[in-house]
């Protein structure tokens, strides 16, 4: 009973919620020639996630502020890294930029910035201009009628709607291993 319930309190304090993982670059990793513009375009990046660098002895990794990225200066950075495979949790909310220190690497193109959001913010989307109506609709013809109330209310509030989105995916996370801990406490 004792390993049941250590295996409850086990799965209970285990996150909900997992970050993903960027590979730099997807296949190409952290390499010369990669158009990381379009890279981090095409990605959405939530705080919790982490970004894997993955490069050759020729190159390394500097995070920097964003004079150093625009000027591929790496003499005040935040953070450098040579091993081959670096993890950089994002932690914050905001842009983050990196950039291979290697002369020459970064005025070649080999830098990138990442526009991190909060967890369970929508990505962000390019606002659109709605089209004008193509035709005026026509004055209703009758009046409409109220709303009816469902017969049987018994003073109570309607149930809230069911969970989307992030919520929806920590609760359907979290059941998992609820099920598995109560299925092994009942087995021991």
């Amino acid at each position: 009973m004792a390993i049941a319930t250590a295996l409850v309190i086990l799965l209970l304090a285990a996150p909900a919620v997992y970050g993903v993982q960027h590979t730099v670059g997807d296949t190409a990793g952290w390499e010369s020639n990669v158009d990381y513009v379009t890279w981090a375009a095409s990605k959405t990046f939530t705080v919790g996630d982490t970004l894997l660098f993955t490069y050759g002895a020729s190159h390394s990794v500097d995070q920097v502020n964003q004079a150093g990225y625009s000027s591929c200066s790496s003499s005040n950075a935040i953070g450098t890294h040579s091993d081959g495979n670096t993890s950089i949790p994002l932690s914050q909310a905001g842009p983050v930029y990196f950039i291979c220190p290697t002369p020459g690497h970064c005025a070649s193109g080999m830098k990138v910035t990442v526009t991190v959001v909060a967890a369970g913010s929508p990505p962000t989307t390019s606002p659109t201009t709605p089209s004008p109506p193509t035709s005026t609709p026509s004055p209703p013809t009758s009046t409409p009628s109220p709303p009816t109330t469902p017969a049987s209310n018994n003073g109570s509030s309607p149930p809230p709607p069911p969970p989307s989105g992030a919520a929806a995916l920590s609760m359907n996370m979290l059941g998992v291993p609820l099920a598995l801990a109560t299925l092994v406490a009942f087995m021991g």
